[in-house]
């Protein structure tokens, strides 16, 4: 099955990749260095090749975002072809693979990039968050650690975002709880922080504070931009408050945006508790 990505969360995993092609690598971690070798590499050190990987990369996360993975994986091997060794083009190409359900090539494709960079916490960042998705958590969470003691981060609150995420899947409601109210204090209208923080308390079963912050996201984002696992979770806090012409609305987005997904299969034999 073809990997998903929700809608809310797709934007943050690039946000770093985004500004780390402005200045080439970006300026937090990298080892490459500009003629002294206690300085580390910045914008102005950037060649014609630099340039012109950097454009074919933001060209990819375009297309990436807009679901054409097999341009994106085409601007990715140009941006490599300017230059080899680009590490956000590895990582790039890693969230292209993961779109796509080729694990294990995303796998490759995120360990190149940190063999390359491996101080680099967007990288760890993304390696993370992709270890939780498939299931590997401790190693997951190790990674997110990495980013976020990382004193150059530009983005701690995404790290914060993915472990809270990925510690809510492994039932430690009670550390998911500690993450994601941290990154709410940094960030507190980010959509999937209040997408994290509904999915710890309806797990609890706290239906009133599940709703609180499904309601904040309600007023956030409109339903047809949430992605088929946002919409589900809706649907399940508002049937669990009795908002039945909530549920009712969000149950067509659902089934009008979503007819192929897991979670309107979900929704058709009733599971709602699952």
């Amino acid at each position: 099955m073809k990997a998903r990505i929700a809608s809310g969360l797709a934007l943050c995993v690039l946000a770093g990749v985004l500004s780390a092609c402005a200045g080439g690598k970006g300026a937090a971690g990298n080892n490459d260095l500009a003629g002294s070798k206690s300085e580390l590499k910045t914008a102005s050190d950037a060649t014609s090749a630099d340039k012109r990987a950097s454009i074919r990369l933001q060209l990819a996360v375009g297309y990436y975002q807009n679901g054409n993975y097999e341009v994106a994986l085409d601007e990715v091997k140009m941006a490599l072809a300017a230059r080899p060794e680009y590490s956000d083009a590895f990582s790039v190409r890693a969230l292209v693979y993961t779109a796509m359900g080729e694990m294990a090539l995303a796998e490759e494709n995120h360990q190149r990039a940190i063999a390359l960079a491996p101080r680099n916490p967007e990288l760890n960042n993304n390696y993370g968050q992709f270890l939780c998705q498939v299931g590997r958590y401790e190693l997951g969470m190790a990674q997110l650690e990495m980013a976020l003691k990382n004193p150059l981060y530009q983005s701690p609150v995404l790290a914060k975002v993915n472990a809270g995420t990925c510690a809510t899947k492994m039932k430690n409601y009670d550390l998911a709880e500690r993450y994601l109210m941290d990154a709410l204090r940094y960030e507190p209208d980010m959509p999937a922080i209040q997408a994290a923080m509904a999915r710890v308390y309806f797990e609890r079963r706290d239906y009133e504070r599940a709703g609180f912050f499904i309601t904040r996201l309600n007023t956030m984002m409109k339903p047809e931009n949430m992605s088929a696992e946002v919409l589900w979770l809706s649907i399940r806090v508002y049937r669990k408050l009795g908002d039945k012409a909530t549920e009712s609305t969000l149950a067509t987005q659902l089934r009008r945006r979503h007819p192929g997904s897991p979670e309107f299969a979900a929704f058709m034999r009733g599971a709602f508790d699952e």
